[in-house]
């Protein structure tokens, strides 16, 4: 049992640290992230500025607290659409199946037969670049995703006994839904958010990378990270910090997904 419980014990620390150090930077920063000092170009990590530098004075340390922040509420934003529309739609088409399983069904197919990242690209071409635009592309690319693990899990549970005790007792369809058979699988649902969430992660870093993502003012973690691939032979700190961010938020919630997929077995 402690084996199972360690994989859950360390992602809980590290998220809760990286949600902490995210909500720090929210309300405060040695620096103003945007803050350019012509006099501290391209320093070395040391107390006055904890991760140096770049180009433009700028203090890292200030600016991997906001792009982190910038890039956990575009993650968190695109898995709670993917999370709720994928839930009603697997929810539905799950409990009824027939005629309703096969439209809405039909629908997720012909969204997912895209490839992700070309349906994102194309959907920010034409939306625009921004946090709000990007994480609406990529909550409409996760939906598939969810739907269909949602799905198995509801025609699953529809043949339960407790669900046809319910229906007998004369339970209205949303409340067998959502008070009856959500709760009964919500370890499965939890576990495909861990997945999703560390999947937005990097694609909110691949989109802001090739810069169509997150204005660069955010100072995304992606941005960040394109922006210091110039300096890696000169300042490697820069590239390696930003790096190392993005590694801690994504293992933390790996552990935790793995922690509750072994708590299932």
């Amino acid at each position: 049992m402690k084996k199972k419980n360690l994989f859950l014990t360390v992602g809980l620390f590290l998220t809760a640290l990286m949600i902490l150090l995210i909500l720090v930077g929210y309300l405060w920063t040695p620096y103003s992230p945007m803050a350019m000092d012509a006099t501290a170009l391209g320093q070395r990590p040391s107390l006055v500025h904890l991760m140096g530098t770049d180009k433009f004075g700028r203090d890292i340390f200030s600016r991997v607290l906001k792009g982190a922040g910038a890039t956990f509420f575009v993650a968190f934003g695109t898995v709670l659409i993917g999370t709720l529309v994928g839930t009603l739609v697997g929810a539905l088409t799950g409990y009824f199946g027939g005629w309703v399983d096969e439209v809405l069904m039909r629908l997720n197919d012909a969204l997912s037969a895209f490839p992700s990242f070309l349906l994102a690209l194309v959907l920010i071409s034409v939306l625009g670049p921004g946090r709000y635009h990007l994480m609406l592309a990529l909550g409409i690319v996760f939906i598939p995703s969810y739907a269909r693990i949602v799905r198995s899990e509801f025609a699953r549970a529809r043949s339960q006994n407790y669900v046809k005790s319910a229906q007998l007792m004369g339970a209205s369809v949303p409340r067998i839904l959502f008070v009856h058979i959500l709760p009964n699988i919500w370890q499965v649902l939890l576990s495909a958010i861990t997945i999703g969430f560390n999947n937005a992660v990097l694609s909110e870093a691949a989109m802001s990378y090739l810069n169509i993502g997150v204005s660069p003012d955010d100072a995304s973690l992606g941005y960040m990270l394109s922006d210091s691939q110039t300096y890696l032979a000169s300042a490697p700190w820069y590239a390696m910090c930003t790096g190392l961010m993005i590694v801690l938020l994504i293992l933390g919630v790996g552990l935790i997904g793995e922690g509750l997929q072994r708590r299932q077995l």
